[in-house]
């Protein structure tokens, strides 16, 4: 369901029926007259959704966490605030940037528009930039023939099934962050699908090297051996971009989680 349609499509007809009200109708009423009902509601409606319809659009927007493919730093039912202005101002709808104000930067949690379906919202770390040369071999990451700082952070338990992980701190950005492996799971991709510039990458039983299109981004889950990433589905355009998580403001499960996003 495209939300942001919706919400416009509401602002469109509650904003109309505003302006016919005040142009026309309000002239033909009698003093005292009580407005009609299909005037009065969309007349109340209009300013609150203008006012939703600006800060989803322009400043924030909140998102739910569907998947666990972004553990440890992000856990399913993670209610999250998506910078939409970090990445440049973009025009509802059609999402076409207007103002360039900066641009991802590897390490970033960036939510996107899923390349083979854009009507689906994603969320994934941004690994590759426009121009990387990418390799993930043996499950460790490189870029630019620079093997990524990573060290052990212990084991992490996966509480919905009871087992547990090794947790590692990579740098791939101006700070650590936290990310799983799993021993027992295979190196290479299980599945490749076909996609856009699908000739720049390699695969073979150890991993995979990907060089980077220009207008692009490589984006992978924190949770290495479980997450669906570019590794299968390829490169996220530009044009996709929806904006950049920040925070973490509730979670139904784990209140705790509060402001706890790195």
């Amino acid at each position: 369901m495209n939300f942001a349609l919706i919400l416009f499509v509401l602002l469109v007809v509650t904003g109309l029926v505003a302006a016919v009200d005040r142009l026309h109708f309000s002239k033909t009423r009698r003093q005292g007259e009580k407005e009609p009902w299909w005037i009065e509601y969309p007349k109340s409606f209009f300013p609150v959704i203008l006012i939703v319809f600006l800060l989803r659009s322009f400043i924030v927007e909140p998102f739910r966490i569907p998947s666990g493919s972004m553990i440890p730093t992000l856990l399913v039912g993670d209610l999250i605030l998506v910078n939409k202005f970090a990445y440049g101002i973009r025009l509802p709808i059609v999402n076409k940037k207007i103002i360039d104000i900066g641009e991802p930067r590897r390490g970033d949690v960036m939510v996107f528009r899923y390349p083979e379906d854009p009507s689906l919202d994603y969320i994934k770390r941004v690994v590759g930039l426009p121009g990387d040369q990418i390799t993930y071999v043996n499950k460790r990451l490189s870029v630019n023939g620079k093997e990524i700082d990573l060290r052990s952070a212990g084991d992490y338990l996966h509480k919905e099934r009871m087992s547990f992980a090794k947790r590692y701190e990579e740098t791939a950005g101006d700070r650590p962050h936290s990310i799983l492996i799993e021993d027992d799971a295979p190196a290479a991709v299980p599945f490749v699908k076909q996609f856009p510039f699908r000739e720049n990458c390699t695969y073979n039983a150890e991993g995979l090297a990907c060089k980077v299109p220009s207008g692009h981004y490589f984006l992978m889950g924190d949770n290495r051996d479980n997450s669906s990433d570019s590794r299968v589905w390829g490169f996220v355009p530009d044009a996709n971009i929806v904006g950049k998580a920040f925070f973490i403001w509730f979670n139904f499960s784990e209140p705790s989680r509060f402001g706890s996003f790195q």
